[in-house]
C-alpha cells in the first residue's frame, strides 16, 4: 500500500435489508447518501489513521467517562453542566469496547474478516465470561448448551434478542475499519453483533456503522444522520425515532430539555429495563446528543450524559462519530489528560499490556486488509 495516499473505494454509503432477520449480506442493497457519489476517495494515510484513532480514542472517553450516568437518569434527565474529557488513569475494559477488542485482536491475528461462527463460540467461551449483561450474558448462556451463533441472537431462543442495544454498542469498531465503505461495515457488523440481537437493534447496527463510516467524508452532522437513515429498512421503528429527534430538534433548538421530555413521553411504554436498555429511547439519545452538540465533542458527550438511560453506551457511539470527524492530533492537542492504557480487568486469556495506541494499531491493519481487499 502506498505510504502516503490511500484510493478508497467508496461503496453505497447505505444498506437495504429485507426480511425478519434483517441482516444477511445477500440481501444487501445499494444506494447512495445524499451529497455522497459513488467513486474513488483520495485519502492520505496520515488522515485515515488520525481518524481512526480518533475514533476510538472518542468511543473509549464516550464509554468510561459515561459510566458514572450510567442508568442514573430515567424519568428526568440528568444536569451535568461542564464536562472535561479524560482518562488519568488510561482507559479500562467494558463491554462497551472489550468485546469487540476480542474480535479485532482475533481478526488481526489470523487475518480474516468474518471469524466463522464456531470460533466465535470458542472465542465467547475462552475470553467473554464476566462483566456481561443482558442479550449477552443470555447468549453466552446459549453458548455452554451448544447453541452457536447467529442462534443465540435469534428472538425465538432469547428474550432480549429483539429490543436490547448491543446492536448499537458493540459496532463501532467496525465502523472504524471501514471508512467511507458503509456496506462493509454494516456486512461486517451485523457478523459479529447477530450473537445477541436481531430485527430492530440490528437496524442500529446498520445506521451507526454507516454514520461512522460516513464521518470519514464529511463533518456536516446532518449529512452523516442523513445517510445512517438511508441504511435502514424505510419501515424500521428507528425511522421513525430518527425523525422524531430531529422535528423535535428542530422546534426546539435551544432547549434539548424538551426534546428530552418528549422522547421520554413517546418511547418509554414499556417500563423497566425494556425501556431504559431499549433500542428506543438510547437511539433517540443518542442522535440527539450528535445534534445538539453540533459537532463540538465535548458538548456532545455532555448532552448524552444528560439525556441518560444507558448513557455510557450512547455517549461512546455519538464520540465515535464526533472523534472521527476532530481526529486524534485534534485531541491531544486538547490538554486534556490522557493516558496511553487499556487496561485488561474483564477479559480472559487476553493481553494484559494492552495500549490505546495499540488497539488503533489493529484497527488500522483491519481496515487496510478491507480497503485491499474492496479493490
Amino acid at each position: 500500500m502506498n505510504d502516503n495516499m490511500l484510493h478508497l473505494k467508496m461503496m453505497a454509503a447505505a444498506l437495504l435489508c429485507f426480511g425478519r432477520s434483517i441482516a444477511p449480506a445477500q440481501t444487501l442493497g445499494r444506494i447512495s447518501a445524499t451529497g455522497m457519489q459513488k467513486g474513488w476517495l483520495e485519502l492520505p494515510v496520515a488522515t485515515l489513521e488520525n481518524k481512526i484513532r480518533g475514533g476510538l480514542l472518542g468511543q473509549l472517553l464516550g464509554n468510561l467517562n459515561g459510566l458514572p450516568h450510567e442508568f442514573k437518569y430515567l424519568e428526568q434527565p440528568g444536569d451535568v453542566k461542564s464536562y472535561t474529557p479524560a482518562l488519568p488513569e488510561g482507559a479500562r475494559t467494558d463491554d462497551d469496547t472489550d468485546i469487540e477488542w476480542v474480535y479485532v485482536c482475533t481478526m488481526e491475528k489470523s487475518d480474516t474478516l468474518f471469524i466463522p461462527p464456531a470460533r466465535i463460540t470458542q472465542l465467547w467461551k475462552s475470553h467473554i465470561n464476566n462483566s456481561i449483561w443482558c442479550a449477552n450474558r443470555y447468549a453466552r448462556s446459549l453458548m455452554d448448551i451448544g447453541i452457536d451463533p447467529p442462534l443465540t441472537g435469534y428472538i425465538v431462543f432469547s428474550p432480549w434478542a429483539d429490543f436490547n442495544i448491543s446492536g448499537q454498542f458493540l459496532c463501532e469498531s467496525f465502523g472504524l475499519v471501514a471508512p467511507a465503505m458503509s456496506q462493509s461495515a454494516g456486512r461486517l457488523a451485523l457478523h459479529y453483533i447477530h450473537v445477541g440481537i436481531e430485527g430492530e437493534p440490528a437496524q442500529t447496527t446498520q445506521m451507526f456503522t454507516t454514520m461512522i463510516a460516513s464521518a470519514f467524508m464529511t463533518d456536516d452532522v446532518e449529512e452523516i444522520i442523513d445517510a445512517g437513515l438511508k441504511a435502514l429498512d424505510p419501515h424500521s421503528k428507528i425511522v421513525e425515532v430518527v425523525r422524531d429527534v430531529r422535528l423535535w430538534h428542530d422546534e426546539n433548538p435551544q432547549d434539548w430539555r424538551a426534546t428530552r421530555g418528549r422522547i421520554q413521553k413517546k418511547f418509554a411504554v414499556h417500563g423497566g429495563m425494556r425501556d431504559n436498555n431499549g433500542y428506543e429511547l438510547n437511539t433517540a439519545g443518542t442522535v440527539a446528543a450528535l445534534l445538539y452538540g453540533a459537532g463540538d465533542f465535548v458538548e456532545t458527550l455532555r448532552t448524552a450524559f444528560n439525556f441518560g438511560w444507558d448513557a455510557d453506551n450512547n455517549a461512546a457511539t455519538a464520540a465515535t462519530v464526533i472523534g472521527v470527524i476532530k481526529g486524534h492530533a485534534w485531541m491531544q492537542k486538547q490538554g486534556w489528560n490522557l493516558k496511553d492504557v487499556y487496561r485488561n480487568t474483564t477479559r480472559d486469556n487476553m493481553p494484559q499490556d494492552e495500549t490505546i495506541t495499540r488497539f488503533g494499531d489493529r484497527l488500522i491493519h483491519i481496515a487496510e486488509r478491507l480497503i485491499v481487499e474492496n479493490g
